[in-house]
């Protein structure tokens, strides 16, 4: 995956999350809807994750390919 899919990806997430949000501005989200945000969120952590080390290796003069996709268990325990 290049960096222009992983913005996409980026891209496609948001939208959900926000249309997710949208549909219950005055009502609160049922537990399958909490548990989909949740999972979009995680998502997002994983793919900004994954576009900033790519960029990083670039920056650097490294090859941004070998950069592989780390676990939720590692990302999500990231203080922000």
């Amino acid at each position: 995956m290049d960096d222009a899919q992983i913005v996409e990806r980026i891209d496609a997430l948001v939208r959900e999350e926000h249309q997710l949000e949208r549909s219950h501005t005055d009502q609160p989200l049922d537990a399958e809807e909490q548990e989909r945000l949740r999972h979009l969120e995680e998502q997002l952590d994983l793919a900004w994750d994954l576009l900033r080390r790519r960029r990083a290796r670039r920056a650097a003069g490294g090859n941004p390919d070998e950069v592989e996709l780390r676990p939720s268990d590692v990302v999500e325990r990231y203080r922000q």
